[in-house]
């Protein structure tokens, strides 16, 4: 009985692949009816020839059995036209395979992939500001329902590999973008893994990670930081665009509280600030006065949703919205914009913090800017490590921000890493706010999407703590 029912499920399944190429939309009718159509025009001019012949020369005796003359013609025309069909399809799916031989093994048929992008062309215009490890986190869910992403990513990491290749080679810092690459890349798991491999310290290039080298190389060889990031996001099939919020070279500083109440300290470089241990007071840019990024702007300005964060608050999300037309930008964008709060604190930087202080933050920094929605994490079961020096964002005594911002709660807490957020629950937890707020529904669901997202998950495993 259950090999019954494994045989009646497999073949509802390829019955479903088989009417996918059918879809509206999938682009392959149009060319299928092209195709048939010179197939035909070819015939009509092979059966005037035949039809020439067959009426002018001879034939030996065989060729009355060859083309089944003894039978009516139109019983002849349909088992030619039936034959011819067969061979024609065989010869497709042969070619098809070895076309696609040289290429990676996909978890999915063609037909598949071809549908599931198509439903991904069609999907949200989505933005995102932040940049770490949150934001990776973020478009590595989002890019399995939408291909119309868009990352802004602060340009202030001064810090560890990023800080020196900056230093050295006066390109952008390529950390932030890196990792968003390797999530949104329409790649095997391994090269994700590629791109987050660290070299050894005890080696000449200790600390660097390839994929920063990568982007560095890529600046060298196209020119600049901005058309690395392009061909480098091409090079590896990326699902979005990543864009820089601004191409200054800017110095993220700190007005942090002293060891006296009284006092405030200032404190250069996004590194540095963690490091202080002191409570942020504000951050800002030098120079404070940038332009931004024209690519970033017009990208807010056209999208239906803009997420701000997850991520450190003042060291990834903040300095983004820092450059004044970014924060014009979100401010009046007609997006619905939806503020994701971290799962945990952060030591050094946002000690303490629950949901009101970090959009208390976010107005400080960028006037006039007002989410229409918190999205917040309910599964606090989880056990942080204690070396982290971190708790759970708590929600707040007013559990509502005074009621000026609605609050949404979700589990979208990562299972094994309890301090972080999971790809795919949150990127439903975003699309099922979103639908909840414009009764439109994102994107059909494809549950065939399960297995990729488990190869990706494997593949991207990290270890350090965000």
């Amino acid at each position: 009985m259950s090999n019954l029912l494994a045989l009646l499920r497999r073949f509802a399944s390829s019955h479903t692949s088989a009417w996918k190429w059918l879809s509206v939309g999938i682009g392959v009718k149009r060319w299928l009816l092209v195709l048939g159509a010179g197939m035909m025009l070819l015939a009509f001019g092979a059966a005037y020839v035949l039809v020439e012949l067959y009426r002018e020369q001879p034939f030996p005796d065989f060729v009355y059995y060859l083309t089944l003359q003894f039978f009516p013609r139109a019983v002849r025309a349909i088992l030619f036209a039936a034959l011819g069909l067969g061979i024609v399809l065989f010869a497709l799916y042969k070619l098809n395979q070895t076309l696609l031989a040289g290429f990676p093994a996909r978890p999915f048929s063609l037909v598949d992939n071809l549908y599931r992008r198509r439903l991904r062309q069609r999907g949200l215009k989505i933005v995102c500001i932040g940049g770490g490890t949150g934001m990776s986190t973020l478009l590595r869910g989002l890019k399995n329902y939408s291909e119309n992403l868009t990352a802004i990513i602060t340009v202030a990491d001064d810090g560890g590999s990023s800080g020196k290749l900056r230093a050295e080679l006066g390109v952008l810092p390529p950390g932030d973008f890196r990792q968003c690459i390797a999530a949104l890349a329409d790649s095997e798991p391994l090269m994700a893994r590629l791109l987050e491999y660290r070299f050894p310290n005890d080696s000449g290039l200790g600390g660097h990670a390839f994929g920063n080298l990568f982007i560095a190389a890529m600046a060298g060889v196209t020119g600049n930081s901005e058309r690395a990031l392009l061909e480098s996001s091409r090079v590896l099939a990326v699902r979005g665009r990543i864009l820089p919020s601004t191409l200054e070279n800017v110095t993220l500083c700190a007005e942090v509280r002293g060891t006296h109440q009284a006092q405030t300290a200032h404190v250069m470089g996004e590194s540095q600030i963690a490091k202080f241990g002191q409570p942020v007071e504000r951050v800002y840019l030098e120079p404070e006065r940038v332009p931004a990024y024209p690519g970033a702007t017009r990208a807010i300005l056209d999208a239906d949703l803009v997420i701000l964060g997850p991520g450190s608050l003042y060291t990834s999300v903040l300095p983004n919205l820092l450059v004044e037309d970014i924060c014009a930008a979100v401010t009046v964008s007609p997006a619905l914009k939806l503020f994701v709060a971290n799962v945990a604190t952060e030591h050094g930087e946002t000690d303490g913090y629950a949901v009101p202080d970090y959009l208390h933050a976010l107005e400080k920094h960028c006037r006039g800017l007002a989410p229409d929605g918190v999205l917040i994490n309910t599964n606090t079961s989880g056990k942080l490590p204690a070396q982290a020096h971190i708790e759970f964002v708590r929600t707040g005594a007013d559990g509502n921000a005074a009621g000026e911002v609605p609050y949404t709660f979700a589990d979208v807490v990562d299972d094994e890493r309890p301090w972080r957020h999971d790809s795919e629950k949150l990127a439903r937890a975003v699309l099922r706010w979103y639908t909840k707020q414009t009764k439109i529904a994102p994107s059909p669901r494809d549950n065939s999407r399960q297995l990729e997202l488990q190869q990706q998950k494997q593949g991207s495993r990290e270890t350090v703590y965000h």
